[in-house]
C-alpha cells in the first residue's frame, strides 16, 4: 500500500481545516500544523510522504519547513502555496526541495494533481487563471506588505501617485 501521509502547514485556520477535510476525502492521512516551529516538529516526528506548505507563515518562512522535510525524508513530495508569488521564491522553493509552487487560491484538485504528478511531467495550464486585475492587485499588496504598510514608500517603489495607491488599497480585491 502506498504511503499517503500528508502534512499541511498553513496559518490560515479556515483554509487549513477545509484543505485537510478535502485531502482526507481524496485518501490522504492528514496531519496539520499552523506555523514553522510546529511544522518542523511534526515533520521530524513522522516524516510525511507528501506536504503542502504555505510560504508566508506568522512565525517565519515556510521554506524552513520545506528544507526540514527534504532533510528528514528526501523522497517527500512538497508543494508550496503562496498568495504573493514571485520568481525568486519559486526558485528558492525548488532548491529547497519543493516539487511545485502554486498560487493561492488553489483548490484541492490542483494540489492533489501537483502532489501526485509523475516526476518530470509538465503541468497543464490552469483552467481558472487569475485575472490581470487580480494579478496587479496581488502585486501591489505584496509590495505594500514588504514596505511595512507604508503607503508613501510603496507608491514610490511602484512609481505611482500616493493618492492613486490609497484609492486602490481602499477597494476590495478583484476576482
Amino acid at each position: 500500500m502506498e504511503d499517503k501521509t500528508l502534512l499541511i502547514v498553513e496559518d490560515d485556520r479556515p483554509l487549513r481545516e477545509r484543505l485537510a477535510r478535502a485531502m482526507e476525502t481524496r485518501g490522504f492521512v492528514v496531519t496539520i500544523a499552523e506555523g514553522v516551529a510546529d511544522g518542523k516538529a511534526r515533520a521530524k516526528e513522522t516524516p510525511p510522504a507528501y506536504a503542502v506548505v504555505d510560504l508566508k507563515l506568522e512565525d517565519g518562512n515556510g521554506l524552513d519547513v520545506v528544507e526540514t522535510l527534504h532533510t528528514v525524508r528526501p523522497d517527500s513530495r512538497v508543494v508550496v502555496l503562496t498568495g504573493f508569488g514571485n520568481i525568486a521564491t519559486a526558485v528558492a522553493a525548488v532548491k529547497y526541495g519543493a516539487i511545485d509552487y502554486l498560487p493561492k487560491p488553489a483548490d484541492a484538485d490542483d494540489i492533489t494533481a501537483a502532489l501526485l504528478a509523475a516526476p518530470g511531467s509538465k503541468p497543464k495550464p490552469p483552467e481558472n487563471p487569475m485575472s490581470a486585475d487580480r494579478v496587479r492587485w496581488e502585486h501591489i499588496q505584496r509590495v505594500y506588505e514588504l514596505c511595512g504598510h507604508n503607503v508613501s514608500e510603496t507608491a514610490r517603489r511602484l512609481n505611482m501617485h500616493r493618492r492613486t495607491l490609497q484609492r486602490i488599497l481602499a477597494k476590495r480585491s478583484p476576482r
